[in-house]
């Protein structure tokens, strides 16, 4: 099982090439994807996005909040913010719902290493003509 954050998502969704968006469709063929919800939010709020792909990524998995969620969430970005470095708010949401299944976030946004640094979080980071870096 895999999570994948927006970036890939968004470039998956072009048509772009990268390993990333390879390994995304692989996942997607052998149903391992979970969708983390504020990804789901974020590739939701795309306009242009086409209601037969929304409906598609709707029915995908979604990952369960699971008690505390939103209090680890912030001591996440809190430890991630101490050492001076880059935290959104929906990166530290996504990192957090990672951690706490223990499952890799595919992605092609490299602030989410400040999160595998901090706590862990096991990253499959990609981008186009370039094969995935593997963080544990």
């Amino acid at each position: 099982m895999i999570a994948v954050d927006t970036s890939t998502w968004i470039a998956f969704l072009q048509g772009d090439a990268g390993e990333d968006a390879e390994l995304l469709d692989r996942a997607l063929r052998d149903r391992q994807v979970l969708m983390v919800p504020v990804v789901l939010t974020e590739v939701l709020s795309d306009p242009k996005l086409s209601s037969e792909v929304s409906q598609t990524l709707s029915e995908l998995p979604l990952f369960e909040v699971s008690p505390g969620y939103w209090q680890r969430a912030g001591e996440l970005r809190a430890k991630v913010l101490a050492k001076r470095r880059k935290a959104r708010l929906g990166d530290a949401l996504i990192a957090q719902s990672c951690i706490d299944r223990g499952i890799p976030l595919l992605t092609r946004d490299r602030d989410f290493r400040a999160f595998a640094d901090a706590a862990g979080l096991d990253l499959l980071i990609g981008s186009a003509g370039a094969p995935p870096i593997i963080q544990e």
